[in-house]
């Protein structure tokens, strides 16, 4: 169940994140999953340690939780639109 909800809530911070990005023309459902989940794991890394909480991919699902996995999400897109534009926008 806990699978499900990760899949889900990533699948929901990887579309927001290519919104804010502008990517989202580009990209669909299964990439803004891969996104969001990706990006909750380098929230779990880099992000929550600094500004505390616990990533999604632990089970947490509280604000401090979603709003690193957005971060986290918004950094993925950053990195693969410096490399693939050679700008982040």
């Amino acid at each position: 169940m806990t699978l499900l909800l990760i899949l889900l809530v990533g699948g929901v911070i990887g579309w927001l994140a290519s919104i804010v990005m502008r990517t989202d023309a580009q990209q669909g459902v299964f990439l803004n999953v891969v996104v969001g989940v990706v990006g909750a794991l380098i929230a779990g890394l880099l992000i929550t340690p600094l500004i505390g909480g616990a990533p999604i991919t632990s089970g947490a699902f509280d604000i401090m939780s979603l709003f690193a996995s957005f971060l986290g999400a918004i950094v993925l897109l950053a990195i693969v639109n410096l490399f693939r534009r050679g700008s982040i926008r």
